[in-house]
């Protein structure tokens, strides 16, 4: 089964966590990369009209992806990792399933945060998908966390 680790990264701990990742189920990686990155300002949850606030509070917006992966057919298995804004994945994630037919594909869901779980983010992600793509809510993980540990964490999927 042909797996692809594909991850969001604001501040560098899911691009961490997702390169271990690969490594540990043997997949190739690609980075979602926002057509305009995200500034520390961009990032201030306490600031209600931060970019993050702002994006949070829109169910509709859709911040551009600036690369395109060329061969997503090729893959069954997409994990997909975020930091958790808001309890739920950032906007980007929803454009990046809209971006591409996951029509029968698996989706493994993972997160880094600073404190919450993934909330309903299958939930709010399924609608950004086919009915027939399948959506794993997996879990929340440490940035740091070893390959070793990831390939023991996997199993528990049954893929």
């Amino acid at each position: 089964m042909k797996s692809i680790v594909t991850y969001f990264s604001a501040t560098g701990s899911t691009k961490r966590l997702a390169e271990n990742l690969a490594k540990a189920v043997d997949a190739d990686i690609f980075e979602i990369v926002p057509e305009k990155s995200y500034s520390s300002q961009d990032l201030n949850w306490n600031d209600s009209r931060s970019r993050t606030s702002l994006e949070a509070k829109d169910k509709d917006i859709r911040p551009a992806i600036k690369n395109k992966l060329s061969d997503i057919d090729k893959y069954e298995v997409i994990f997909l990792g975020f930091p958790i804004w808001w309890y739920t994945a950032p906007k980007i994630i929803n454009t990046f399933l809209e971006s591409y037919d996951l029509k029968d594909k698996t989706v493994v869901l993972f997160a880094t945060s600073g404190g919450s779980g993934l909330g309903n983010t299958k939930n709010d992600l399924q609608k950004s998908c086919d009915q027939s793509t399948k959506i794993i809510s997996w879990r929340v993980l440490h940035s740091n966390q070893s390959v070793d540990s990831l390939r023991d964490l996997v199993k528990e999927l049954k893929l």
